[in-house]
């Protein structure tokens, strides 16, 4: 089983196929297999790496006390060295955008272009996102302690749909099936993964000191609160290309991975340092 040691953590990492390196980040109480579609398909051109984050899948929790998207991408960073990586193109869903965002205004030397899926900046643009991705990821962790955080992941699905109408969340069954028979997030770690999203908001992120290429995706389900945020990446980075997703909610790349593996690799082949 391949580990990196990241922080005082050994990060289970993926790597699979030659040539230019893309880095594929995971969304919250996901892992590496997430991106099982991506792989298939770029592995031929490409030299594809996929990881567990902190907290989540192979890796597992660790002793910290309070988990940030900073570590998350501080934790990205040591695996980067680790396996001596230079100019990759870095992709993130969601959590992992947010990760994504952290790493490349952090280290906007290190990547080539950054694949922002599914994802939010820190600003809460409205009460109702503030209620959605800070007031109700705290208040999910007490349930998720009486009942499993999986019990309580599907009523907030379910939630999502009521708020948002159907498919906003994209394909829930397809998200189970890549789970599998993965290990499961324990309640405490998913009490310090919910705690870092909802706390993002607080995070400072110069988003203009991404000077890389930037591809903006959504499924077009995606809800507004959500898909509010392109608006701010056009806004704040210097080189970005906004698409959507059809027929897709949330997990885009899961939802219609045709067209996600298609518009990732065309991305990839215009940054600099590509050959493909």
């Amino acid at each position: 089983m391949p580990t990196a040691e990241t922080n005082g953590v050994e990060t289970y990492y993926e790597r699979h196929g030659s040539g230019q390196a893309l880095v594929f980040v995971h969304g919250a109480l996901l892992d590496h297999s997430q991106w099982a579609p991506q792989v298939t398909q770029l592995a031929a051109d490409y030299d594809v790496i996929t990881y567990d984050a902190r907290g989540h899948g192979r890796t597992g929790g660790s002793a910290v006390d309070t988990y940030s998207i900073e570590l998350f991408a501080d934790d990205l960073r040591a695996l980067v060295e680790a396996l001596d990586l230079e100019a990759f193109v870095l992709c993130g869903h969601s959590l992992g955008g947010c990760i994504a965002q952290v790493y490349a205004a952090s280290h906007p030397e290190a990547v080539a272009g950054v694949v922002l899926a599914d994802t939010f900046g820190p600003t809460l643009h409205s009460r109702s996102e503030w209620l959605q991705r800070s007031l109700l990821l705290r208040m999910a962790v007490y349930p998720v302690r009486v009942l499993g955080y999986e019990r309580v992941e599907r009523a907030l699905v379910w939630l999502q749909v009521r708020l948002h109408g159907s498919g906003v969340s994209g394909d829930y069954g397809a998200v189970r099936a890549v789970r599998g028979d993965g290990p499961r997030v324990t309640t405490a770690e998913f009490t310090k993964v919910a705690r870092a999203v909802a706390s993002f908001h607080e995070t400072s992120v110069d988003l203009t000191r991404i000077t890389a290429p930037v591809l903006v995706l959504y499924g077009e389900r995606e809800p507004s609160v959500l898909r509010a945020h392109a608006d701010t990446f056009e806004d704040e980075i210097p080189d970005v290309l906004r698409r959507e997703v059809p027929d897709a909610g949330h997990a885009a790349n899961l939802d219609n991975p045709e067209f996600f593996v298609d518009v990732v690799r065309s991305f990839a082949a215009t940054v600099p340092g590509q050959q493909h």
